[in-house]
């Protein structure tokens, strides 16, 4: 008879599969411990529980506890498309959640980067489950810090270049601001899958939805390379670039998206780039059916572990 073991998220080690039932254990990303050691981890994921940014629907607090509780289902098996378990590879911890006073809201952006810079001292790389998408913008001071102005990735509905005026904090405005920080590398960076307007572009190249169903996920993919090119660059993925068919789990959901399988085989094909660091955002379950935008979600980061994995051989 075989004896699985339990809770792996407090018991077991940074590398291996856990082959934990899906249906119980304590929930951490992938079944990965829960540890705040650093010591030789390649790997953080993190969550960060705030939405007090949002402009529409709010819930995407919750947006962390639904990625990890979806990310179960990979638990066990070789991973798709690699066929590989990374964590052969990779140590990889969950750090558990960005702790924010809900009582001072406006100190969330120095608390996220001060967490993050923290996570940053060491070598690891910094997966962050979110979360509105004002999360992007102290994650961004953060890496920018260690690694000097990176090219940005986006998929997204939205542009996120709204004035928020003085010291605004808002999912709507992170690049508008960043932009104005000098924190990412304009002329290397790209949005794909926006289908919404905003009275300006900062500079980045976008692909919007009609074009992305236009030019197929190869032309997709071509432009990335072309935009990005050997530029050190950071990885922001809203939930909300998929239709709401593939992502209804979301607060501001705009038709005429992504679908699933379209943002995860240009995710695949792109992680050759030199990628920082990246988020997944806007993740709000309480619209969700059947876990369908959790999921989606959780199997993006899936993708990209596997493709560190990959990386580091």
């Amino acid at each position: 008879m075989t004896y699985y073991k339990t809770d792996l998220a407090f018991t077991g080690d940074n590398k291996g599969n856990a082959y934990e039932p899906t249906f119980s254990g304590a929930l951490s990303f992938m079944r990965r411990r829960f540890t705040r050691d650093l010591a030789g981890v390649d790997v953080v994921v993190w969550g960060v529980p705030f939405d007090c940014a949002t402009s529409n629907r709010p819930g995407a607090r919750f947006g962390p506890q639904a990625i990890r509780r979806a990310s179960a289902i990979f638990d066990g098996d070789p991973q798709y498309p690699s066929s590989k378990d990374p964590f052969e590879t990779l140590s990889v911890i969950d750090w558990g959640d960005c702790v924010i006073d809900h009582a001072r809201p406006q100190n969330a952006p120095t608390l996220i980067a001060q967490n993050a810079d923290q996570i940053l001292k060491g070598d690891a790389h910094l997966i962050t489950l979110g979360g509105d998408h004002a999360i992007t913008l102290p994650l961004l001071r953060a890496h920018v810090k260690k690694h000097g102005p990176l090219a940005l990735v986006q998929f997204d509905a939205h542009q996120d270049t709204w004035d928020a005026g003085p010291d605004g904090f808002s999912h709507g405005s992170f690049v508008k601001v960043a932009v104005s920080e000098g924190l990412i590398d304009v002329e290397h960076s790209i949005q794909i899958g926006i289908r919404t307007i905003a009275p300006e572009t900062c500079g980045l190249e976008i692909i919007d939805a009609y074009q992305c169903q236009e030019i197929g996920v190869k032309g997709i993919i071509d432009a990335i390379h072309h935009r990005v090119g050997s530029t050190p660059a950071y990885l922001t993925v809203d939930i909300d670039v998929l239709d709401p068919a593939f992502a209804p789990g979301t607060g501001t959901p705009v038709s005429g998206g992504l679908t699933s399988a379209q943002l995860l085989m240009t995710l695949n094909k792109i992680m050759d780039l030199d990628f920082r660091g990246m988020d997944v955002v806007e993740v709000a379950p309480a619209y969700d059916h059947a876990d369908i935008t959790a999921i989606a979600a959780s199997t993006v980061v899936q993708h990209y572990v596997q493709a560190l994995a990959e990386k580091k051989g």
